[in-house]
């Protein structure tokens, strides 16, 4: 797992020289889906911002709030085809077909969510994460209460928005890394 991959213009990462810690979540990644997702040994390069990266990953993905799992996930890819990133929009996409047990909701997202077999709510979520993504700036009252009228907390808007805003970051690496998607991912959560 030494050197470039396919479509990756860092060296990846070897297993065998990155910090325990790393390497032991790796494996447990590995463990758990039968390989290792390319995110992982592009970052383990750099084992603090591999650290700060997940750190700040773990929360807002898997952390309390009142969004569901597949919601965060539909952040994830409407964004990631925003910002036009095929690592994220694949993975991510996997993993919301899996969360959401529905194999035609991440390609409807990431298409154009607008048109996408979505509630009310998720559009409205979609909408908000893609306003965060492409013009924060312009964000306001109207916004949030648009937000509120589904049923969303300001603290959901808070949620929304980091979830946006980090992948924002994600994907921006991921392009500039040309990172490209592992094979498993795009037969996952297809039936």
């Amino acid at each position: 797992m030494t050197g470039t991959s396919a479509g990756t213009r860092y060296p990846l990462a070897d297993l065998e020289e990155v910090p325990d810690d790393i390497r032991e979540r790796i494996l447990a990644v590995q463990e758990k889906s039968g390989f290792v997702p390319s995110v992982f040994l592009v970052l383990a390069r750099r084992p603090e911002e591999f650290r700060a990266f997940f750190a700040y990953h773990d929360a807002l993905m898997e952390g309390p709030g009142t969004l569901t799992k597949a919601e965060r996930e539909m952040i994830v890819v409407a964004t990631s085809s925003h910002n036009h990133c095929l690592y994220c929009v694949v993975a991510h996409g996997a993993i919301l077909r899996i969360r959401a047990k529905d194999p035609l909701v991440a390609d409807q997202v990431a298409v154009n969510h607008r048109t996408a077999d979505l509630t009310p709510r998720q559009h409205a979520m979609l909408d908000f994460a893609l306003k965060v993504t492409a013009a924060s700036h312009t964000i306001d009252d109207a916004d949030h209460e648009a937000l509120a009228a589904h049923g969303f907390t300001a603290e959901d808007a808070w949620d929304i928005a980091a979830i946006a805003a980090f992948f924002g970051l994600s994907n921006r690496m991921a392009n500039v890394t040309e990172m490209r998607p592992n094979p498993e991912f795009y037969g996952m959560g297809r039936g």
